[in-house]
């Protein structure tokens, strides 16, 4: 059955006014809860969060707000004074960040929290005092510090208190607003504890704010994520964080360490725009396929799946390439030898995706035919929604580019520097001379290789291996590909060039904003960098999901790699 909601927000907006000047912060917000249930609210700094939980409490005095919250079916927006304190801390209660600012430093913690008994519940103050301590105990806190003054207090402890204070008077709803900053984890993990006992105690509804994307998973039933003051993604939260729609809820979660805690961290490129500072989609200047209605045009919240939203044009986060039942067989002097058997993949823009098993499990076959080297027997292939059927792909811009295993079997020993990088354009026809050149020479600096007139006049034999697997790269980078396939291309390099190599090429995935599948037979190399992988063994895939659930898997079937892989990692979305 579906419950009626308890707080319904349309069309949200707020802003601010300084003398002329108008500072936008939420733009047609929508959202609702249910009694009872939790909801997550996420985004970077600076998106709204805490401005919209201001605007609910009926505490963003100065902003004006238009549009509807409707709270129990009764229209907050316009409410005066008086009849606003009926809700706000009887109804509505709101847990603030930064406890050290919210209390008063000259009276006990103890009093404050009476004070909103006295004053919300008509109690006298031994009554209040009574129910303070018993407040105290229902938040872990001993009644002896009901006669602290909150410097005196640790910030989980002043955090406590301020719980104790919201809940004092039973609301029906709780906005909590950043409650685990600043603690250690162990605090951190006892504060959502704290707040799950209480809501299971006490049945209200919750909105929670919160960086802590585990926090998140545990402890809410759906999320909204906000973005330069606009909702751009909502729905189930396990759902959502295990397949985002939008590039930048994507983007969120891969920044999370404790989801990825063995991969290097990347933030999201690009900084947000002021909330009504761009007259398109707000995140298109960071966006890795936005196209040309995205600057111009603001996309609407729209259905994308069960009871999930998401403001984007292109309907979501989409696939770049498609593989679906590719097989190949080779004949071996009379003898059919299956390479790939019945291979599914899927690569979506922006994300690194790798292919990892042992030597001969036909990952470089697959990387052939995925790029149309080889022919399938069987399946096909699609690049871009457009059906692969030869190497058009790779031999023109924005398409895809393959970084073979050898670089010496890969690029003419007689080409220099120069012509090596600029051989793809000049296959293609591409503009003329000066432009190729100057093309070449700008993707140099992208693989940390010299511009330097003798580097460029070297020919390619005389390069050390590390060089010319950056050469290789560059040549892939001179057609700016949407993806980019790297096989193999650490395995005949030393560990600290396998280090520097690895680290420029995510780090230029990560400016660039391509595809990349990466192929390697090392598990600890592609955990560093891989949002997803696939584990291929004798031609077949026999795992694939999330790079945290495929490379800390304890499940004993999946023995392919069970010699690399450490033991001891914790699953799931720990806190």
């Amino acid at each position: 059955m579906t419950l009626e909601p308890l707080l319904e927000i349309n069309d949200l907006c707020l802003e601010y006014r300084q003398n002329d000047l108008v500072i936008p912060v939420l733009d047609r917000v929508s959202l609702s809860l249910a009694p009872g249930k939790t909801l997550g609210l996420i985004g970077e700094s600076g998106c709204g969060k805490t401005s919209l939980a201001m605007a609910v409490m009926g505490l963003a005095k100065s902003a004006r707000i238009t549009g509807d919250i409707r709270f129990n079916g009764v229209e907050l927006t316009g409410l005066k004074e008086k009849e606003l304190e009926k809700f706000r801390w009887n109804r509505i209660a709101l847990v603030f960040q930064n406890s050290q600012e919210v209390f008063n430093p000259v009276i006990t913690v103890g009093e404050q929290v009476a004070e909103t008994l006295i004053r919300h519940l008509g109690l006298n103050r031994a009554v209040a005092s009574q129910q303070t301590a018993s407040l105290f105990k229902q938040a872990g806190l001993e009644p002896v510090w009901q006669n602290a003054y909150a410097h005196q207090l640790s910030g989980g402890m002043r955090q406590r208190v301020l719980i104790a204070m919201a809940v004092a008077c039973s609301p029906d709803l709780l906005i909590v607003d950043e409650p685990f900053t600043a603690l250690d984890p162990a605090a951190a993990s006892a504060m959502a504890d704290l707040i799950v006992t209480l809501q299971q105690h006490l049945g209200f509804a919750m909105i929670l704010i919160s960086h802590a994307m585990p926090a998140i998973a545990r402890m809410t039933e759906n999320i909204v994520t906000l973005y330069a003051g606009q909702v751009i993604e909502a729905g189930p939260t396990q759902a959502v964080l295990a397949d985002p729609c939008h590039p930048y809820t994507r983007g969120l979660i891969n920044a999370c360490p404790e989801f990825y805690g063995y991969k290097d961290l990347w933030g999201i490129a690009g900084t947000p725009p002021s909330p009504g500072s761009v007259s398109g989609c707000p995140f298109c200047p960071r966006c890795v396929q936005h196209g040309p209605n995205c600057s111009t045009r603001r996309p609407p919240l729209v259905e994308a799946g069960k009871n999930r939203q998401v403001a984007c044009h292109k309907g979501g986060i989409t696939t770049v390439l498609e593989a679906r039942g590719l097989e190949k067989t080779f004949d071996l002097n009379g003898t059919a030898v299956k390479a790939v058997h019945q291979a599914d993949i899927t690569i979506k823009f922006g994300e690194v995706v790798a292919l990892v098993g042992p030597s001969g499990s036909g990952k470089s076959t697959l990387a052939h035919l995925l790029v149309a080297l080889e022919i399938p027997d069987k399946g096909r292939v699609i690049f871009q929604g457009t059906p692969l059927t030869d190497n058009r792909a790779t031999s023109c811009m924005n398409g895809m580019q393959l970084v073979f295993q050898d670089p010496t079997q890969a690029v003419s020993p007689r080409l220099t520097v120069l012509e090596a990088v600029r051989e793809p354009l000049d296959i293609m026809g591409w503009k003329t001379q000066q432009d190729r050149d100057e093309k070449a020479l700008a993707a140099l600096p992208l693989v940390h290789l010299s511009r330097d007139t003798g580097f460029l006049n070297q020919p390619c034999h005389a390069l050390s291996g590390g060089q010319r697997q950056r050469v290789s790269v560059a040549r892939a980078m001179v057609t700016d590909p949407v993806l980019l396939i790297a096989d193999e291309i650490t395995a005949m390099l030393d560990p600290s060039a396998q280090a520097h190599l690895l680290r420029m090429l995510k780090g230029l995935q990560h400016k660039k904003g391509f595809s990349m599948l990466f192929i390697s037979h090392d598990i600890h190399l592609t955990r560093k960098i891989a949002d997803r992988a696939y584990v291929l063994d004798q031609g077949k895939i026999v795992a694939k999901g999330a790079g945290y659930e495929v490379f800390e898997s304890t499940d004993p079937s999946e023995n392919t790699f069970k010699t690399q892989r450490r033991v001891g990692f914790s699953t799931g979305f720990p806190i």
